[in-house]
């Protein structure tokens, strides 16, 4: 599904100061001080497009940003190794947010009705290691902005530049105290549309939906930086992208996302809606990826996902699971799903857990790995079955 969320939360907490400040990395709120239903109310949304039928992709033009929606982003995860094979996992993100539709009222350097968030966290599975960083900043003054031929998305230093179009190539650099990655990422899978074709339906509410393509498989090299240390690393990367002008239906409180690379070349995301009862929302819905790259849509009635324990957050007192049970009967699809490292929330002034997982199968095979997102399990949230 993912991550309307966190861009709308910020809009809306921070709007006005993103109007007058020129750079700002501090949240606008307390860490974890909102829910995800809390971050979505009020916000306006009237005079920006919104997805409402299935459009016709264009690409590379899409993979550049679409400012006549209300919010975009751009989200790179991947698993990575050194030549010993010490594991690492990473996330950079960049989030675009419209204040107001159309173009600023004034010609002025200042000017912008865009606002920018970027998320950029690193897992050193073997050193047991998780960090996370923040950063805001309005889109003047060469601060944050994003382009589309080629493709250009920055906020201060943290960037993903396109490198090159056949095969499409893309070049991600962020620095964070002792953290840092360079890293060349190249497309091994062509672009994937989700939902019905491309337009991924989030409730019933016309309009309550968002435009979603992903490449789930791209060459990564290049180098990280963690604690001082520098490693050469390989391995495999993950880009989802989506826009929309949206939000969370009342009744909904949070997801869990899903997107696995298996070793025998299948691809799965899925993303379960969780609704304040804490049951499935009937619009959850996945993608199952062939190896050739032919991709099959799934609905929530294919997918079983079941949690395997809880995993209580030393920092707030949330609740995650510390492990899922996915299985897809009618694609012989039976896995297990479980965090390299159960402490990966990320303490941004919206609280998550994203990270670094390994996908088993029975036995405790290891299958693949993958990326797993989970929202909406703060203290008066909804977890599964609660």
């Amino acid at each position: 599904m993912r991550r309307l969320m966190t861009i709308l939360l910020v809009a809306a907490l921070a709007a006005g100061a993103l109007w007058t400040l020129g750079r700002r990395r501090e949240p606008a709120v307390e860490p974890g001080g909102m829910s995800v239903s809390q971050a979505l109310g009020g916000v306006p949304q009237t005079g920006f497009a919104r997805a409402v039928a299935p459009r016709a992709f264009r690409f590379p033009a899409d993979h550049g940003p679409h400012p006549e929606y209300k919010t975009e982003w751009w989200y790179f995860t991947g698993n990575l190794a050194d030549s010993a094979g010490r594991r690492f996992g990473y996330q950079l993100t960049f989030f675009r947010m419209a204040l107001a539709p159309g173009e600023p009222p004034r010609s002025s350097r200042w000017a912008t009705n865009q606002a920018y968030m970027a998320h950029f966290a690193l897992t050193d599975v073997n050193g047991r290691r998780f960090s996370s960083a923040e950063r805001f900043s309005r889109a003047a003054l060469g601060l944050a902005g994003a382009g589309g031929v080629p493709l250009e998305v920055f906020l201060e230093d943290w960037s993903a530049r396109e490198t090159k179009g056949a095969p499409w190539s893309v070049r991600l650099r962020a620095a964070q105290g002792s953290g840092a990655l360079d890293l060349e990422l190249v497309s091994a899978q062509p672009v994937v549309l989700n939902g019905e074709r491309g337009l991924s339906r989030k409730g019933p509410e016309p309009g309550n939906a968002s435009y979603y393509y992903s490449i789930p498989r791209l060459a990564t090299r290049g180098t990280l930086s963690v604690g001082g240390e520098r490693f050469q690393v390989t391995g495999t990367s993950w880009l989802d992208r989506e826009w929309s002008t949206s939000a969370l239906s009342g009744d909904q409180a949070g997801w869990d996302w899903f997107a696995l690379q298996l070793k025998d070349g299948r691809d799965l995301m899925y993303y379960q809606l969780r609704k304040k009862d804490g049951s499935a929302d009937p619009f959850s819905a996945g993608t199952l990826v062939a190896a050739d790259g032919s991709a099959k849509p799934l609905t929530r009635d294919q997918v079983r996902l079941v949690p395997t324990g809880w995993w209580k957050s030393p920092h707030d007192g949330a609740r995650y699971p510390a492990g899922w049970r996915l299985s897809v009967p009618g694609e012989g699809i039976a896995l297990e799903v479980v965090p390299r490292l159960s402490d990966q929330e990320l303490l941004t002034s919206f609280r998550y857990w994203e990270g670094a997982v390994a996908v088993k199968g029975e036995g405790g095979a290891e299958l693949g790995s993958g990326y797993l997102e989970m929202t909406g399990y703060q203290p008066g949230g909804a977890g599964v079955g609660r």
